[in-house]
């Protein structure tokens, strides 16, 4: 439970539109959850004492906005090295794999939400796979990230595309005898997703830290009328739109081939179906051209960089500078735990201005305010809570972490926002606060028992393991014919590059 009077004291607390490199000590009040007071705090005749909290020698933050997520594959953390992407998804998708239970659903999420509340992050926007899509097992998700504590803005990811379809050259050199087995064998029968979503999204929890979004994987693994569905969902309900766009090369050549009636463009595609806006966040990007970069921030769309899967998953980097200079929000993800490894994101930052810096010399942003502004406020931005998260303001929602500067990564103590991008990597950060309520306090969860979790994973994961294993061995089969399509994707002029050294 999350006390009504709440006083964070002594800490140096960081406010991005003034000094990001030495902070004022400053008291912190919070009262039903919201900041209420920064600096002086006033006696209130007749109100309780509020609960005290010492910080002297820490620093106190804007709670940190995972923007790109996925729970669905958090077992697989540690299972790949580096693999062309379009491999990689055979082996990670809910969609290869049997259904899952709802106890391996739960556990995931709280596992997911655990690592993300260590790391400071109080706000993920989960892009959630589920095979089949059932409100049942949405409900499991939301109870999860409820009993964590963890505010998430729970988007329920769908598509209706093969990849026969849409990945260049599969068709051609994948064998007809194993084309059937890509996915792992036939659909299995579940409700409409977009009756599960109209089901889901009209039931109001207004005590619950989660919201919704809906989530097209992509504009190319979606049919059109599944497109305008959708659109007309998230307008039905007022909510956020998440979908991936271009992360691969292979993705730029088949909007090159597959829109050909809208340029060749999958922006111009969206907004033919409805899409394209200020609801709408794009994860990932690196392969957008000049024109549809111009043509996204026009309309207000945001973009959320995932610099880590992006590298593990052979796909370059994103044009991060152009993208600043169009305007376009630039929020920060740290995607699958497969294709990641972690929910940090301190590494996303720090990447976030060194792959700009590599891939444009001259001086200019990002700096490490800027990262720490991609990392909170931008992020907020995305599901149009930047007014509630992503800064410490009176009024705003007291999403808060403390980091601990006696950690040798801030000794000497030179300046706040460059010793935590480019210094830290997780290790500093002691307590986490969630909308006025403590869920981490000197790095012991509050919310999640964690000896009793891992008790329940140990028992659960083999058989989890066992069933990757089986898909392993599966891909295993398919992947000389996956890397020849990707050599044939790599000959073709898509009109511009994403790797350094080509």
């Amino acid at each position: 439970m999350s006390s009504p009077r709440l006083l964070l004291k002594g800490g140096r607390v960081l406010d991005l539109d003034r000094d990001p490199h030495h902070p004022a000590v400053a008291d912190v009040l919070i009262v039903d959850g919201r900041i209420a007071a920064i600096g002086a705090v006033p006696d209130e005749v007749g109100a309780a004492p509020p609960e005290t909290i010492d910080l002297g020698g820490k620093l106190v933050v804007p709670g940190f906005v995972n923007a790109h997520y996925h729970s669905h594959d958090i077992f697989l953390k540690g299972c790949f090295d580096p693999s062309v992407l379009e491999f990689w998804a055979l082996n990670a998708l809910p969609r290869a794999y049997p259904p899952r239970s709802d106890e391996e659903i739960r556990l995931r999420t709280l596992l997911g939400a655990v690592e993300c509340i260590r790391g400071g992050i109080t706000t993920v926007q989960d892009m959630l796979t589920l095979y089949p899509l059932t409100a049942e097992q949405v409900d499991v998700v939301k109870s999860a990230y409820d009993a964590a504590g963890l505010r998430a803005i729970l988007g329920l990811q769908v598509g209706d595309m093969s990849p026969l379809d849409t990945v260049p050259y599969w068709r051609e050199t994948i064998p007809p005898e194993l084309q059937p087995t890509l996915m792992g064998g036939p659909p299995v029968a579940g409700p409409d997703p977009v009756a599960v979503m109209n089901e889901v999204f009209a039931r109001r929890d207004p005590a619950s830290l989660v919201r919704w979004a809906v989530s097209p994987s992509s504009p190319e693994r979606c049919s059109r009328p599944l497109l305008e569905k959708l659109a007309d969902v998230a307008r039905r309900f007022d909510l956020p739109v998440y979908a991936h766009i271009y992360i691969s090369r292979a993705e730029a050549l088949t909007a090159r081939r597959m829109f050909g009636d809208f340029n060749g463009s999958m922006i111009d595609y969206l907004d033919a179906v409805g899409l394209l806006g200020p609801k709408l966040t794009l994860a990932h990007g690196v392969w957008l051209d000049r024109r549809e970069i111009d043509r996204i921030a026009a309309a207000g769309v945001s973009v959320v960089l995932n610099m880590l899967s992006n590298l593990k998953t052979k796909n370059g980097v994103a044009p991060i500078r152009p993208m600043l200079a169009a305007g376009i929000n630039l929020a920060l993800g740290c995607d699958n735990c497969s294709c990641s490894d972690a929910q940090n994101i301190f590494q996303a930052m720090k990447l976030y201005t060194f792959l700009a810096a590599v891939s444009d010399p001259t001086e200019g942003p990002p700096d490490a305010a800027d990262a720490l502004r991609a990392a909170t406020m931008a992020g907020a931005r995305t599901a149009g809570l930047q007014d509630r998260i992503g800064a410490l303001r009176i009024g705003m929602r007291a999403d808060i972490t403390v980091i601990d500067t006696d950690d040798p990564v801030y000794q000497p103590f030179n300046s706040a926002a460059r010793q935590i991008v480019y210094g830290e990597g997780g290790r500093a950060v002691t307590t986490v606060i969630v909308d006025g309520r403590v869920v981490m306090r000197d790095r012991v969860i509050q919310t999640v028992d964690e000896a009793a979790l891992r008790t329940e994973l140990a028992r659960i994961v083999p058989g989890f393991r066992a069933d990757a294993d089986k898909v392993f061995a599966r891909t295993a089969r398919l992947r000389p014919y996956i890397l020849e399509a990707d050599k044939r994707i790599w000959r073709e002029d898509v009109g511009i590059d994403r790797y350094l050294s080509r």
